[in-house]
This record gives C-alpha cells, structure tokens and sequence, in this order.
C-alpha cells in the first residue's frame, strides 16, 4: 500500500514538472517567435503608406495599436516592449501619417505623444474620433503637459501614459485599457429586438432587444403575462432593464394593495435614485415575488418569467389589454423607443466636448452614469409615458 501510495505521488509530481517544463517550452518558443517577427517586420518596407512607417505583427495578437511620436527613440521603445508581449504595433513620427493609417488600417488603439510639430496629440485626438470614434485614443505625455492631457480626454481620450515609463508599468497600463476596452464593448447593444419563447429568455445574456412571443408590453416598459382566470404577471422589460442597468433594490407593493392602470405600482433603485414603474393593468395585487430581491443578479439574463415583481388579479383586462403591446406591435414600439434613444442621447450630448462613443451606439447599463438632469429626462421619456 505504501509504495502504491509512493508511486502515485511521483506520479503526480512528474506529471506536474512535465507540465511546468513544456509551458515554459511554448512560452520561449512564442518569444522567439516574436522577436522574430519583430526583426522581419521592421526589415520591410511600408513607406508606400506611410513614409516614417514601421510596423511590427504577430499570430493572434492581443490588440492592434497606432503609435504616433516624433521621438523614434520613445517608438522604438514603445514597440520592442508591446510586440514581445503579444500585440501588433505599427509606428509613425507624424499625427497626419496616423490618420491617413487608420483610414485603411484597423485598430484597437491609437497612442499620441502629446507635443509634436505640424499636427499636436490634441489635434490627433479630435480627428481619429471624428474618423473613427470606435478606435480608442491614448495620449503619451511628460510631466509638464499632463493637465493638457487631461483635457484630452474631453475630446474623445481614453486615458493617458506618463514618460519615461517602465516596460512593467507600460504593460500593465495597456492591459488595463485592453479590460477596459473590452469590458465597453461587451455592453454594446445591437439596436435589433428579438421576438423569443418566454423559456428561452432565461438562457445566455444577449446584446439584442428582447420580447417573448405572447407577452404584453406596456408604454411605461412593464411587462404582462396573462394567466388563468384573469391574473396578470408584472415585472420591467428588457429594455428598461438593459438601459437602467444595475439594480440595487426593487420596492414591491403590498399585498392586497388595489391599483389603477397608469398608477405607481413598484420602483426601482440604483444608487441613491429611483424610478416609478407605473401598473400596466388595473386590479387587487394578490401575490409579490419575495424572492425577486435576493436574486437581482437573475435579471442580467433576463427579467421575464420567473423575475415578475409581482401579480394582480385584474378586473379590466377586456377594455385595457387593446392598449398595451403584443407580438409586431410591441416590436415597433420598442424600434421607436430605441431611436428615441439615439436621439436623446444626442441631444444630450450636444454641448458636451465629448467624442467618446459612435454616434447612435446603445450601451448596456446607459443611465447609470447619467448626471442628475439627464437621469430625469430617461425617466420621463421611457417609464412615464
């Protein structure tokens, strides 16, 4: 017994110093790989698309980056330290070589030196936005300059890097904007809606719109499931969900309460702010989900089904169930809520010297960092109609 017990220790150990060797193994050999690439890359001539152009790309990089600085000692650098660590990286010593670049080029990010001649980092800045809002902006600065910097970021910046910089601190600083980067775009919502099966909606989470066939949706965006013998489940769609984002709290009604259609039937917290969802239908609420608060992580996937808010026992489903949404009905109504969000979006962004987002993107989460006016004028376009 004991040396079987011997034998699969040694077992085990062999097994995990195997492990070990043959990833340190495929590690080295993706380094040489890339420092190989990099020497064969930089022996290559692009100056047909730009005259000070040096690019440098690997097999499944990590993120496609611009850089653009007139200290080719800093792109240097910049680009030995990015490459060996996995992304793709093309330099230029002009910020008019970089836009005629991401024109016919794409990429993930576009790094800045903030003080160039002929074209600054501000001005490369404005452009790229303008050209190509869903390329992320960084801005390389010294000491001196790092309130310009920040001002930047008014203009469409994602962040900004301080030189002289570390190869750790570099790397690190990218890989945070790489999550951050990722992060956004995984919120991104697709302006399409999506008719489902009440089941379905409970499965993976997705960036469309959606309602489940045989469903009522109300203007306010509650939605109804009529069951037996009148009694009519309530809760929020998915677009006041996906817009308003976290929930930190759902106030329930009380049990028994009698409630108008149009009436304030439950909110909804987010922080120190809430919103009024007003009753789809009219009727005794007879039952409350009181599980619903101890599981609002359930609604990120979806808050159909299971999530209702509550039911009431409705007494005038024949004159109100004509008003509320149903099937292609609802499906336009929420086309139409969706371009009242782009606009509105707009509108609020007009005044604001901000480039950050595409015009029209939709994005998971949309009020949750609303100011306090903006926040207002959601609730009074989308839950108080």
């Amino acid at each position: 017994m004991a040396l079987f017990v011997l034998a699969v220790i040694v077992f085990i150990i062999a097994d995990i110093t195997i492990r070990y060797i043959a990833k340190r193994v495929k590690e080295k050999k993706v380094l040489q790989e890339r420092e190989e690439a990099l020497k064969v890359s930089l022996n290559l001539d692009y100056s047909r698309e730009a005259k000070t152009l040096k690019r440098a790309e690997v097999e499944n990089p990590k993120a496609r980056i611009l850089c653009v600085d007139d200290e080719s000692v800093i792109l240097d650098s910049f680009r030995r330290i990015l490459v060996l660590d996995g992304y793709c990286v093309d330099t230029v010593e002009q910020g008019k070589e970089a836009l005629g670049l991401i024109q016919t080029h794409s990429y993930d990010f576009v790094f800045t030196d903030l003080k160039m001649p002929e074209m600054d980092g501000l001005e490369v800045t404005k452009s790229v936005k303008h050209l190509r809002p869903d390329i992320d902006v960084v801005i390389i600065t010294g000491f001196a300059t790092v309130e310009t910097a920040v001002d930047c970021m008014k203009f469409g910046a994602m962040d900004y890097v301080q030189k002289p910089f570390t190869e750790d601190e570099l790397l690190e600083f990218v890989k945070k904007l790489l999550i951050k980067r990722e992060d956004r775009i995984s919120k991104t919502l697709k302006p399409k809606v999506h008719i489902t099966h009440l089941k379905e909606t409970a499965g993976a989470k997705t960036p469309e719109f959606q309602i489940p066939g045989g469903v009522f949706i109300s203007e306010g965006h509650c939605w109804a499931n009529v069951g037996e013998e009148g009694s009519v489940k309530v809760g929020i769609d998915d677009f006041a969900k996906k817009i308003i984002g976290k929930v930190d709290s759902i106030g329930l009604p009380n049990l028994g309460m009698v409630v108008k259609k149009g009436q304030s039937l439950f909110t909804i917290t987010q922080g120190q702010r809430t919103i009024s969802f007003k009753s789809p239908v009219s009727g005794k609420v007879k039952e409350i989900n009181k599980f619903i608060n101890s599981e609002l992580d359930s609604l990120e996937i979806s808050p159909y089904d299971k999530n209702y808010v509550c039911e009431i026992d409705a007494d005038e489903l024949d004159s109100e169930l004509p008003i509320l949404k149903i099937g292609k009905a609802a499906v336009a109504f929420y086309q139409e809520d969706i371009e009242r969000l782009q606009a509105l979006k707009k509108k609020i962004q007009v005044g604001k010297e901000s480039g950050l987002e595409q015009e029209g993107v939709i994005f998971s989460g949309e009020m949750e960092k609303l100011d306090e006016v903006s926040w207002q004028r959601y609730i009074e376009t989308f839950f108080q109609k």
